[in-house]
């Protein structure tokens, strides 16, 4: 075949880009008429292909400023872009979620009608309210009847779940 053919195979064997496969100039003609797989690992095997060494992108300045960063320097309010909520993470997901397992769960004991569910599905999509408790409030007096056992089922339900 061609060294084409070889330093493309030779890249998926090492799983390394093209560019950075080598042929020693003493295996050239070997590497052309390796024909298969085989003979492609053949060469990689004894030297005949190798790839160059990666290149890592770590400077020492940044080394230095994660040092400087876990001692509390470079970490007040003239370097803060956002908000305190924005940068807090991911809140607002964990409270979504555990708004919308309540309702599931409400769901599946029978507590809800699909049509009462889309209703508060669709409220606690909008951020409607501030916590499971003020949604379970809400339910409540919306006139459907949930008392203390059916939320201490729902939350050992969501313990065991999020223990995985």
């Amino acid at each position: 075949m061609t060294i084409k053919f070889t330093k493309r195979i030779a890249s998926e064997i090492m799983k390394r880009g093209e560019s950075s496969i080598r042929i020693n100039a003493s295996s050239i003609e070997e590497a052309k008429k390796a024909m298969t797989r085989d003979d492609v690992r053949a060469l990689v095997k004894n030297g005949g292909v190798y790839a160059t060494k990666e290149k890592h992108n770590v400077s020492m300045n940044s080394k230095l400023l994660k040092i400087r960063r876990s001692k509390g320097r470079g970490r007040g309010p003239g370097k803060r872009k956002g908000t305190l909520k924005a940068r807090r993470g991911e809140r607002w997901i964990k409270q979504v979620r555990s708004q919308r397992l309540l309702l599931d769960r409400l769901r599946s004991m029978g507590k809800l009608d699909n049509i009462t569910f889309n209703k508060y599905y669709m409220l606690v999509k909008g951020n409607s309210f501030p916590d499971k408790a003020s949604l379970i409030l809400h339910i409540r007096e919306g006139g459907i009847k949930i008392n203390e056992e059916d939320i201490k089922a729902i939350n050992d339900y969501a313990k065991s779940q999020y223990k995985k």
